[in-house]
């Protein structure tokens, strides 16, 4: 299996092509079967190849494949060594863990959206981009050397903006603030800014060392001298803004939110389990390079931090279903590089997989909530919905308490390792601003399974009559994913709840995939050395913090009128938020304004000026040829007229000198 891994991101483009080319001809469900069905066969040779790499020493535990040479550019100074760029695959410890994160989740969504978008047109374009996104993800996850990552990279933004836009023929959305078109060419363009800085690093790495290769970069880096620390902060910081942009931080997360406007299934898919953890794991892939650079890290811990918090809060007063999620996700993502940020790659990754597994399960049961309510989005248009959908709802509170921190869902176990990290790291503020991202990640939750679920409908009441279960082919998945938000937890168990064994199976995984990369455990290592009464406080405090934030939502929002009354109370502070702090407004004053501004001048310019000299040298040659023509008679006379008049001037000029 190990020398198949190619074959991985390779299958889902027989989909591509079968669908693409065939796919009108083909029923609904040939066209959602053949999908799927790449991307289960994609899975198996996932399984088969992390299973066999199970097997190898744990020291040897890596495999790279080289299909073939791509950029061969001959010597690069100042690396004075022969720059050669490879089609490399490599499997190894960390990036076996997305693969089957995003090979797994992505045959439940693929088997989701067969029902969900059973009634949409163009059903067969839907699970082209879709199939089409996973043979770039896989590409991303198995590339062994930045180049071929990059071009994964790119092919899921090129993938998201096709997939963000597919309702490109609907009208704007008041609510929203615009089209589904409109969303996609603003996450394609806020991402272009991202990469540009993400090239600018990889093109800075390859001058430098002479090589993108990830193995031959954590040697080079290993060898790197203490002059280095300055352009490795410079390459660390231009790489991150590539993270920021993918894995929508800040300043570059304005993308994330609007992409709501896709269908359900695709917010799952891009923006819970695949494209927006991307950031993620390249600083973790990178850990070698962030490691050698803690000015570049601790921007990366503060940028994630401050992410989670801000997010966080407009959560607490988002009223689209989606929304509400998809902020949830740009401040889990804070966790993840927060995580990263303290040096903690293994907590980061384990929260990776775990919001994986309850971010698309939250997606999917509210798309299963749409489904049911006819297209209503908004949650103070729901309530009461607890009956009408018994499966929906069962696996929704699961999906909430993963979210929320409680134990023993998956949550609990990777935000407390990012939290007992955090604080081990020396790090009080980051730690600080997480506890408070956890507080009100469980009170907007909470906030939202109340306003969807429980309570009294406040919708349309014929929409609550008409509501019904979503088919098997929806609920079936929601049902699997609620179970691995369960468990999936187990996997990292904390030293402090394993009675004196170590039961961390995940950090054991990716030891060998941190220790070649020279990155060590820093944080991690810190956080196993101190078991004792200290590290029960923290857990005591995070399971505290989640529970203050439930019953504080509960007791809030099972009392009517009491939210609208501290609203009001909040005053400004609720303005600020509700606004979601008037970034885009902002972005709109110093980027947009002077950029049409400029726009406007240079089109001024070109009018007036340069259009204008080109149009006076037609004028003038016109008006030339004007005169010219009024002797230009064709009459033998008027030639012979004007030849004794230039003989009589000739004459007379002589006779005068």
């Amino acid at each position: 299996m190990l020398r198949l891994i190619w074959l991985i991101p390779l299958i889902p483009l027989v989909g591509v092509a079968v669908n693409g080319l065939f796919g009108r001809k083909f029923s609904r469900v040939a066209s959602g079967t053949i999908a799927a069905s790449t991307i289960l066969v994609s899975f198996l040779l996932s399984v088969g190849a992390v299973l066999q790499l199970a097997k190898l020493p744990e020291e040897a535990r890596r495999f790279a494949v080289t299909l073939g040479s791509w950029m061969p550019l001959g010597v690069v100074e100042p690396a004075g060594r022969a720059f050669e760029v490879g089609w490399e695959f490599a499997l190894d410890p960390l990036s076996a863990v997305l693969l089957l994160v995003v090979t797994g989740v992505g045959f439940l969504i693929h088997l989701y959206s067969v029902g969900y978008m059973e009634h949409e047109a163009d059903y067969a374009r839907f699970f082209v981009y879709l199939n089409l996104f996973m043979s770039m993800m896989c590409t991303l996850v198995l590339a062994d050397n930045l180049l071929v990552l990059f071009v994964g990279w790119e092919g899921v933004g090129l993938c998201s903006y096709l997939l963000i836009g597919f309702f490109y023929d609907r009208p704007f959305d008041e609510r929203s603030g615009m089209s589904c078109a409109d969303a996609g060419r603003k996450a394609f363009i806020v991402n272009r800014i991202g990469d540009f800085a993400f090239l600018l690093g990889m093109l800075w790495l390859a001058v430098e060392f002479g090589t993108l290769n990830f193995h031959e970069l954590s040697s080079a880096l290993a060898h790197a001298g203490p002059g280095a620390e300055a352009f490795l902060t410079g390459v660390g910081l231009l790489l991150f803004i590539g993270a920021c942009g993918k894995s929508a931080q800040i300043p570059l997360y304005v993308w994330l939110p609007d992409a709501m406007a896709g269908p359900t299934p695709v917010s799952a898919l891009i923006h819970a389990a695949t494209m927006v953890t991307a950031g993620v794991y390249m600083v973790c892939r990178m850990s070698a390079l962030y490691s050698a650079a803690p000015e570049a890290l601790a921007v990366v811990a503060a940028i994630g931090a401050l992410t989670a918090f801000m997010a966080a809060t407009m959560g607490v007063l988002a009223t689209d279903i989606k929304k509400v999620l998809a902020y949830s996700t740009v401040s889990q993502l804070g966790f993840m590089f927060a995580a990263a940020g303290v040096g903690a790659y293994t907590a980061a990754m384990f929260h990776l997989v775990t919001h994986a597994f309850f971010k698309a399960l939250l997606f999917l049961g509210a798309g299963s909530v749409i489904h049911a309510l006819h297209g209503t989005q908004d949650i103070r248009e729901m309530g009461g919905l607890r009956a009408k959908l018994p499966v929906t709802h069962a696996t929704f509170v699961i999906a909430w308490l993963a979210i929320a921190g409680i134990f023993p869902f998956a949550g609990f176990f990777s935000k407390d390792e990012i939290l007992a990290d955090a604080w081990h790291a020396g790090h009080p503020v980051i730690w600080g601003l997480l506890v408070v991202s956890a507080l009100l990640t469980a009170f907007y939750m909470t906030r939202l399974v109340y306003l969807v679920f429980w309570g009294a409908h406040r919708g349309d009441p014929h929409r609550l009559e008409q509501a019904h279960e979503s088919p098997r082919t929806m609920t079936v998945p929601l049902g699997i994913l609620a179970v691995l938000s369960i468990v999936g937890g187990f996997i990292g168990i904390p030293a402090a709840l394993s009675f004196g064994s170590d039961l961390n199976f995940l950090r054991h995984w990716l030891a060998p995939a941190l220790t070649m990369a020279g990155a060590g455990h820093g944080a991690e290592s810190a956080a196993a050395a101190h078991i004792g009464a200290g590290e029960y406080l923290l857990i005591a405090a995070a399971l505290g913090v989640a529970a203050f934030g439930i019953l504080l939502a509960m007791t809030i929002y099972r009392r009517p009128g009491t939210a609208d009354r501290l609203s009001r109370a909040a005053g400004p502070v609720y303005t600020l938020v509700r606004n979601l702090y008037w970034v885009d407004e902002l972005y709109e004053l110093i980027v947009l304004r002077p950029f049409y501004a400029i726009s406007r001048a240079f089109a001024a310019l070109d009018r007036w000026v340069i259009d204008g000299l080109v149009n006076a040298a037609g004028i003038t040659t016109e008006l030339t040829g004007q005169v010219i023509k009024l002797f230009q008679t064709g009459l033998v006379r008027n030639y012979a007229l004007m030849f004794l008049m230039g003989v009589v001037a000739v004459l007379w000029y002589l006779a005068t000198v």
